[in-house]
């Protein structure tokens, strides 16, 4: 039996880290780590399979690696006889097992987990910079909650890139330098791959055999599964890529699946790696000369300022924010999503790389898969569970607020003063998708015609009303109104048919 000043500490699959509160607030000599992995956290939605071997993987090498340091750790696998599958039945077991009554935690990042662990002991999470009680106090008495302030504070909080209090450079966003297309002629870093050791091949055979009919390949994997592999990662991100970042973030080539995007949100938001020290790091690249500092203000901007400011909504808005759909979107998710079975080639690659690397860079997501769904008028909730089961970073409190709010505008301009709606024109400019795509981006409608095309004008159409009021989108809407009537019939017909032909999922 357990003493009375004895806990048991619960660890998630996305709580990888030597600095999470919960264990160093607990004693390695009387305490007792648990961790589980259960099929309720691995099919609420039908995760990706490289998503499920990452974080079993990530796991057990996680309780190696506190069992190395001296704790004792109870690891529950997935087909360990009598695993309850799920995680309330797994503390419940564990706290007989031990003869435990006390267990503290570490605060779950999903809204969900708290109610199904609410009698649980949590502490606040302070791997991450801003607490809820401070983002509620951003947040109180705003008309707009924008990220751009919401950045500039966490500027100055971290002291990350200033000039004591000014910004680095003179200017808070060097997001303006940041928005080239793809140059012909280009040449990116292959990220380092990390071969599957023993535990990770396990959990590749296990994914294999038990999660045989979820989205995505198994194999080949190659995603850092510890903190040193995490690190080897981050170097080679800061060395390599850090310097050419910010001029090709936003660029898309279909046979480029990285360019120079780092690949550190999946070890980052499993606490492989701390973020703060991350930012950090890319900073001493400005100073040391090695980055340019449109480079690296664009990445800290995605860490300390966009990843803590979603988080901070989520929490704000949490649980009815995912009921959200302002422009009562209600299509079905058509069933290319899951199988990359179209015509339209920027959506077929997107897809396809997917599947095959649980991974596709954020305008990847924003402006085309997303910007799909948000013209063609899909359910949000729908396309919110496809971004979390198909990503391998995904976790509900940094994806929902990205696809409900920036992706698909449901919330009505919480995130985003105005829709991330655009033409095939715009991933004509961003990417070489269009040059070997069976439509032609250039027409509106008629046969052959880009869908992206037509859909655009049929979504300014149908929201005309509710845009017009809004003075980034007023011209655009007027755009509309100089089409000449048969125009804008013919584009509406053209949208009608092609989105009447499409193949719901199921």
């Amino acid at each position: 039996m357990g003493t009375p000043d004895q806990s048991l500490i619960l660890v998630l699959g996305d709580q990888l880290s030597d600095r999470l509160p919960s264990l160093r607030a607990g004693d390695k000599a009387r305490d007792v780590v648990l961790m589980a992995e259960v099929m309720a956290e691995a099919n609420y939605v039908r995760h990706h399979k490289k998503k499920i071997i990452f974080c079993f993987s990530a796991m057990r090498h996680f309780a190696e690696r506190l069992r190395n340091q001296g704790w004792q750790v109870d690891y529950v696998k997935l087909d360990d006889a009598g695993n309850s599958q799920s995680l309330a039945g797994e503390v419940a077991r564990a706290k007989a097992r031990h003869g435990l009554s006390r267990v503290v935690m570490t605060e779950p990042g999903e809204w969900r987990l708290k109610q199904e662990l609410h009698g649980i002991e949590m502490l606040e999470d302070t791997r991450f910079l801003c607490s809820h009680a401070a983002f509620r106090q951003w947040a109180t008495g705003r008309r707009e909650l924008r990220m751009e302030f919401f950045y500039r504070d966490m500027r100055r909080q971290t002291k990350l890139l200033m000039d004591g209090d000014q910004p680095e450079g003179g200017r808070w966003n060097f997001d303006a330098e940041n928005r080239a297309p793809p140059k012909k002629g280009m040449t990116f870093p292959d990220p380092p791959r990390f071969a599957p050791d023993a535990i990770t091949a396990e959990c590749i055979a296990l994914v294999e055999r038990l999660a045989a009919g979820h989205f995505g390949d198994a194999t080949p994997f190659w995603f850092p599964v510890t903190a040193e592999q995490a690190d080897e990662l981050l170097q080679h991100f800061l060395r390599k890529a850090l310097p050419r970042f910010g001029e090709t973030q936003d660029a898309m080539l279909a046979n480029e699946k990285f360019l120079h995007h780092s690949l550190l949100s999946i070890a980052i938001n499993a606490g492989l790696l701390d973020p703060l020290e991350v930012c950090r790091r890319a900073e001493t690249e400005y100073r040391a000369g090695r980055a340019p500092l449109e480079a690296v203000e664009g990445f800290i901007r995605q860490v300390i300022g966009w990843r803590e400011y979603i988080r901070g909504i989520y929490w704000l808005t949490a649980p009815g924010y995912v009921e959200r759909n302002e422009l009562a979107a209600n299509r079905p998710i058509p069933a290319f999503y899951w199988t990359g079975e179209t015509e339209m080639n920027c959506l077929a690659r997107t897809i396809a790389q997917t599947k095959e690397e649980a991974y596709a860079h954020h305008i990847q997501r924003l402006m085309v898969t997303g910007n799909f769904g948000l013209l063609a008028g899909i359910d949000p909730k729908q396309v919110h569970e496809w971004y979390l089961a198909v990503y391998a970073d995904a976790y509900e409190w940094v994806e929902l607020p990205n696809t409900l709010g920036m992706a698909l505008h449901a919330d009505g301009g919480m995130l985003a003063s105005k829709p991330y709606a655009a033409s095939g024109n715009y991933i004509n400019r961003m990417s070489d998708y269009c040059g070997s795509c069976s439509y032609d981006v250039k027409k509106r409608h008629g046969a052959g015609a880009c869908p992206f095309n037509a859909l655009y004008w049929d979504f300014i159409a149908r929201h005309k009303a509710r845009f017009a009021r809004n003075p980034r989108m007023a011209n655009i809407c007027r755009g509309f109104d100089r089409f000449s009537a048969d125009e804008q019939q013919a584009i509406r017909a053209h949208a009608k048919a092609f989105l009447d032909g499409l193949e719901p999922w199921g």
